[in-house]
């Protein structure tokens, strides 16, 4: 199975969390052209953005790693290299370089510098934009989605954010939810 195959199997199962934009790119019927991959780079900075950018939106808690010790810093920039046309990838590098400005002119900062508080305060904007625009796809959705696609098909994700049983056994759909108790990763 390639690595399209089975993030298309993953975005599946995760339904309505991820929006249409990333679910038509993972299901799209095309194979992308060698000459459309890696159409952008990214910098080692831009993945340490990446990284704590997606920390934002799925930080550490006391009961699981967030999304930067599950290397979304590289698995972002990776996927959008690999899986996403050269439009798309060109729309998401200009977006990262639209939010460092747009850093730069809110806040004085470069992202890496801003507190928790500023971040999350540039992610409801960024997002209030998105949604205002009506603007699909743009950098935050893909980022978010992506985001959210990352972790919970990653070992942290899947182990330690959800509940995990590993030891493979029958399929239950209708096993009994405790109050509290974390969404099952396996069944």
């Amino acid at each position: 199975m390639n690595r399209r195959e089975a993030l298309k199997s993953v975005a599946f199962l995760m339904g309505s969390a991820i929006s249409a934009t990333t679910m038509g790119v993972l299901f799209e019927n095309f194979v992308l052209p060698e000459k459309e991959k890696n159409f952008v780079s990214f910098s080692a900075t831009d993945e340490q953005i990446l990284s704590e950018f997606a920390e934002t939106i799925i930080p550490t808690t006391a009961s699981s790693a967030g999304a930067k010790a599950a290397g979304l810093g590289t698995f972002i920039p990776m996927i959008i290299r690999d899986c996403y046309p050269a439009n798309f990838q060109k729309l998401f590098a200009d977006g990262l370089k639209e939010m460092q400005i747009k850093c730069s002119e809110e806040f004085n900062k470069d992202f890496i510098a801003m507190s928790n508080e500023e971040r999350n305060q540039l992610m409801s904007s960024l997002r209030d934009d998105a949604i205002a625009t009506n603007k699909a796809p743009s950098f935050f959705l893909i980022a978010r989605d992506l985001t959210i696609l990352g972790y919970y098909t990653s070992e942290i994700g899947c182990t330690q954010a959800r509940e995990y049983l590993p030891i493979p056994g029958r399929y239950d759909g209708n096993v009994p939810y405790i109050k509290d108790q974390k969404a099952w990763a396996t069944n």
